[in-house]
């Protein structure tokens, strides 16, 4: 058989296992994500597997790079790698992406046993914090209302109704001006 006869038929399989099931995506037909643990697990983390051309007699990419993952750190990311990459020298030759979802399902607890979260916020926070002094003075400044002369504000009075807001269609000319050039060229 063929390399793509083999990924064709893995895909069926794919498709028919992992039907409903809300962790699973397939990105293309030769890119899959699954997210190991439950929505709102700490530990949780998100798999991506990419096929080529050669697969499964060459072994898939396997990544960590998802957003879903910014909270772990790099060296609990590299070792989830290593172990998924052990898993992929033993079964090479063989349809392996269900087997590596499957293996990282069974070992997630070992896998993020030296998982602490990495807290994004508390940098923001920080950062923000720093600049707030020098930016204050400056909002000082913005919050000032600009003041009208008694001329503007009639003018303004006789846009708007009584509650200050300008009556339904007053920018329509535009839109119908738009729409009646726009229009002749879609009639030719």
């Amino acid at each position: 058989m063929s390399a793509n006869e083999d990924q064709e038929m893995e895909l069926e399989a794919l498709r028919s296992i992992y039907e409903g099931d809300e962790s699973f995506r397939e990105l293309s037909p030769v890119s899959f994500q699954y997210r190991i643990g439950e929505n709102g697990d700490p530990k949780a983390f998100l798999i991506e597997i990419s096929w080529t051309e050669t697969y499964p007699q060459t072994p898939p990419i396997i990544s960590m790079n998802a957003f879903f993952n910014n909270t772990i750190s790099s060296a609990v990311k590299q070792s989830i790698l290593a172990k998924l990459q052990e898993a992929v020298e033993v079964n090479l030759g063989t349809a392996m992406t269900y087997t590596l979802f499957e293996y990282a399902k069974d070992n997630k607890e070992q896998f993020m046993e030296n998982h602490h979260p990495v807290n994004s916020t508390t940098s923001i926070s920080n950062i923000i914090s720093v600049e707030t002094p020098n930016t204050a003075p400056s909002n000082k400044k913005k919050d000032k209302k600009e003041q009208l002369s008694k001329a503007q504000k009639r003018k303004l009075a006789d846009k708007t109704d009584h509650k200050g807001e300008l009556p339904r269609g007053w920018n329509w000319v535009d839109v119908v001006k738009h729409l009646s050039k726009t229009g002749s060229k879609d009639d030719e």
